[in-house]
């Protein structure tokens, strides 16, 4: 959010948690005009078609319901708006054993997907012109360093889509 609020500094921006704790956290390290609300992904506490864009980084691992959360994000997006989900990537072999071990020991972390299958869920939610951003690679994710990989798949709620 801090590099966000510094390449647009006049956005109107607001972040949801589903945890009073870290909004809490996130109110001591944001600006006031960053405006922190309690709710959680599959059910947000916003506007209908308001946002141009959200947003969601390194959270879709934890979500419950992926497919009611990208229900939720396309209806509080703007006709036109668009859907940017940054994530760990199952595509990776240490994504795939962190994802074993948490799904065992972990219950705040629900499952961690590939590209495809990410992909997949967004066209089953009538989300359009989906695409990969992979920081200048030539594949469809990207490693951080050695041991981590990341994905960041994008797509448009089109002008139609009510």
């Amino acid at each position: 959010m801090q590099r966000l609020l510094q390449v647009a500094p006049a956005s109107e921006v607001v972040g949801i948690d589903a945890s009073a704790e870290m909004l809490e956290i996130a109110k001591h390290k944001l600006p006031e005009s960053v405006d922190l609300k309690l709710g959680s992904a599959d059910n947000l506490p916003l506007a209908s078609n308001y946002f141009d864009i959200v947003v969601s980084t390194s959270a879709f691992h934890f979500f419950r319901a992926p497919s009611q959360a990208l229900q939720e994000a396309k209806r509080v997006l703007k006709p036109n708006g668009r859907l940017v989900i940054t994530d760990w990537c199952y595509d990776y072999l240490t994504c795939k054993v962190f994802d074993f071990f948490l799904r065992c020991f972990n219950r705040a972390h629900f499952r961690t997907y590939g590209v495809a299958e990410l992909q997949a869920m967004m066209r089953d939610e009538g989300l359009e012109r989906i695409a990969i951003l992979s920081e200048g690679c030539a594949n469809e994710r990207y490693k951080i360093d050695w041991f981590w990989g990341m994905m960041t798949v994008t797509a448009v709620k089109e002008a139609s889509v009510a």
